[in-house]
């Protein structure tokens, strides 16, 4: 940042350069600043701001831009950590509200595999390995990449999706029942268009949980906990704790039942890596 510029003019820079009108200038830095929370330290200068609000200067200064795509080099690498992950979480939200290619240069693998929806790992300036999170994590393409993921936990990367045993491979009984669990503990009735028409527990009937909602629920015997297939590992590993090691239940986003997962499945992706 320009320390003798404030934060407003500190975000417009580019659309100066640019030659941008100053009336639409000053319009698209508010919006930016409104966008990061800091419309009400527009008027101050750089050495008034924490190191976390300066480098959200330099995301709204990046933003006003509205270049499709950003080159962001270690934005975040001097920051001590809790800041760090607050402003990882905040730049994801921007991201999915503003829909921007972003190239994010990190030397920290657990924020790679945060912030990215594609990573490429390099050796000596070449590219050794480049895919989605899940895939670097569960199948390196070499030992350099086997090395450097080595101490990541799985369950920060992994969904319900990598784990899940798909619903035709699960047990079925008769009138439609299917078990979700090996100790038959949980089975669903399905109708024809791949719905749940009944749910049972350990014989009795069952509730519906969603995972997301996991935290504020009491532990009951009769609940089942269920989830979109891209719900991280983590959260799925939770609500089992919750239920006693019950199976989650998986639905696509048409409410169709598409799979389950339960203990021995997540123990068996994280032994396998």
């Amino acid at each position: 940042l320009l320390p003798w510029r404030t934060v407003e003019e500190n975000v417009g820079l580019g659309l100066e350069l640019a030659g941008v009108p100053e009336a639409e200038r000053k319009e698209r830095v508010h919006r930016q600043l409104k966008l990061v929370n800091l419309d009400q330290w527009s008027k101050k200068y750089a050495h008034e701001l924490s190191g976390g609000m300066q480098q959200r200067v330099g995301l709204a200064r990046a933003f006003a831009t509205e270049a499709p795509i950003l080159l962001m080099d270690e934005p975040f690498s001097a920051l001590d950590p809790l800041i760090r992950t607050k402003l990882q979480d905040e730049l994801l939200q921007l991201q999915a509200e503003l829909k921007k290619t972003i190239i994010f240069v990190s030397h920290d693998l657990e924020e790679a595999l945060k912030i990215g929806s594609h990573i490429t790992i390099m050796e000596g300036g070449r590219i050794v390995q480049t895919g989605a999170p899940e895939d670097i994590v569960l199948r390196p393409a070499n030992d350099y990449v086997r090395d450097f993921i080595a101490n990541v936990n799985p369950l920060s990367v992994l969904t319900a999706w990598n784990v899940m045993r798909d619903r035709r491979d699960l047990e079925h009984g008769k009138d439609g029942w299917v078990w979700l669990d090996r100790r038959r503990t949980t089975r669903f009735k399905i109708d024809e268009h791949g719905l749940v028409a009944a749910a049972e527990r350990d014989g009795k009937p069952a509730f519906w949980v969603s995972c997301a909602d996991v935290e504020a629920q009491p532990e009951e015997t009769a609940q089942v906990f269920w989830a979109n297939p891209g719900t991280s590992l983590k959260t799925v590993m939770l609500a089992m704790h919750r239920s006693q090691t019950a199976p989650v239940a998986l639905f696509d986003d048409q409410s169709r039942f598409v799979g389950a997962i339960g203990v021995r499945d997540v123990l068996s992706a994280v032994l396998r890596r």
